[in-house]
């Protein structure tokens, strides 16, 4: 791209590529399509010379579509090719004209041999242009070929065969030794991999080397992901972890969900205020955006929609699909805006740790491997109401039940439903669900 524009070197977009077309059908130069869609004239080109698509639309003359010969419609030579047995055809009409004729002279058009490569805009109409051979630029068939490309181009194995040998020269004595990959890249730099990627070659056969060559891959189970993320990218316009940090809100609750083990749809949907430790879970009976919205509407008719902004006016929470319609958490019953919704960046629990330390507190009554089956929401509002009557280092010695109900009062605290548990019968083990 040229210096001298102020482009924000992003790829062309679907409106962009409509902007082409119709430029192109109006005649617009390459530089003047440039210069508004802030690109180099280049860029244009190769544009449209890439994502050119033949048009199959228009036959060719007489009853031969591929015969591209400049001669082809005066010329009356029969019998080119030699035949043994006479042909009584006119050779022009023949699928085989254009290979054997020593006369033929291929038709071009200096508009698809220069700019603009295509027949968008020409001023004969396509239907009475007499070469068989056209090209246009369609906006839609060049997003659908790039899209393909930008995915094809990033996957499989940047390596060739060549190379592959060359490093499993390398990597496969010393594994058979009992060096780790780690040990192998640290003490070989010339391959110019990672570790990951080292594995990845291994575990894609790749190489020669197997996992069963390594001494501890072989222990471990592969990781199980059951947890989706939200596919829609659009919702995360303002809605990201740096808009939530330059935003910088003194109050805020992190939001996230507890799934069941295999076997139950149902998940525990919790919140946690860090100002106070508060912690409030609703189970849900599964992880679906409209489950979520159901609960965001009945806690608002328990609390009012201003108590409701008043203790969730701020939502932090991960990237799963059950949180992937903010639009509808945002707004309330009478499309007033209840709270704003925010969105970690992926692969960082880190930046709600409060809400993934509570979860530990949780585990202590509801273990890893629990089915929710049988788990009732009064079981889940059991669980809460001891967590919350724990007395917390942080809070010198106090209960989250305590500095909430010094906050929010006891109104608030009964439409959420919590109440206090005495200091001795505070139980956080899985018998307390039992008894």
């Amino acid at each position: 791209m040229s210096k001298l524009i102020p482009g924000n070197n992003k790829h062309l977009t679907l409106d962009d590529r409509l902007y082409i077309a119709s430029s192109l059908d109006r005649g617009i130069s390459f530089k003047e399509i440039s210069k508004y869609l802030c690109k180099d004239p280049t860029t244009i080109s190769k544009e449209i010379r890439l994502h050119r698509m033949t048009d199959t639309h228009h036959k060719g003359s007489f009853t031969n579509k591929n015969n591209f010969c400049i001669h082809r419609f005066r010329c009356k030579k029969r019998n080119v090719c030699d035949k043994l047995v006479i042909c009584q055809g006119i050779c022009r009409a023949c699928p085989k004209c254009n290979q054997v004729c020593p006369r033929f002279e291929r038709e071009r058009c200096n508009r698809l041999d220069k700019a603009p490569y295509v027949c968008n805009g020409c001023p004969k109409k396509i239907s009475h242009c007499s070469i068989p051979h056209k090209y246009i630029y369609d906006p839609y068939f060049a997003q659908r070929k790039y899209e393909e490309k930008r995915s094809s181009s990033r996957s499989g194995v940047n390596l060739s065969r060549h190379q592959a040998l060359e490093m499993d020269k390398i990597i496969m004595p010393l594994i058979q030794q009992g060096q780790s990959p780690y040990m192998i890249l640290a003490n070989h730099p010339e391959l110019n991999i990672c570790v990951k990627t080292l594995y990845n070659y291994i575990d894609q056969g790749v190489l020669l080397t197997r996992n069963i060559d390594l001494k501890r891959k072989v222990k471990f189970k592969p990781r199980k992901n059951t947890k989706t993320g939200i596919t829609d990218r659009e919702v995360f316009t303002g809605r990201t972890y740096a808009d939530f940090k330059a935003l910088d809100p003194e109050y805020f609750v992190e939001m996230d969900t507890v799934v069941s083990a295999k076997g139950s749809g149902k998940c525990i949907l919790t919140f946690y205020i860090p100002e106070m430790e508060l912690f409030i879970a609703r189970l849900l009976q599964r992880a679906t955006t409209g489950a979520v919205r159901m609960v965001f509407d009945q806690m608002e008719k328990d609390l009012g929609t201003y108590s409701f902004l008043t203790v969730f006016e701020t939502t932090l929470t991960d990237r799963g699909s059950e949180f992937g319609d903010p639009v509808s958490l945002e707004t309330g019953i009478d499309d007033f805006q209840r709270t704003s919704i925010y969105y970690c960046d992926p692969m960082r629990s880190n930046q709600k740790p409060g809400i993934e330390n509570i979860h530990t507190m949780l585990r202590m009554i509801i273990p890893k491997g629990t089915v929710f089956t049988n788990l009732t929401q009064w079981d889940i509002r059991k669980a809460v109401d001891h967590i919350n009557s724990a007395p917390r280092a942080n809070l010198d010695g106090k209960t989250p039940y305590q500095l909430a109900l010094a906050k929010f009062g006891p109104g608030i605290m009964k439409a959420l439903k919590l109440k206090c548990v005495e200091p001795d019968a505070v139980t956080l083990t899985p018998g307390l669900l039992k008894k």
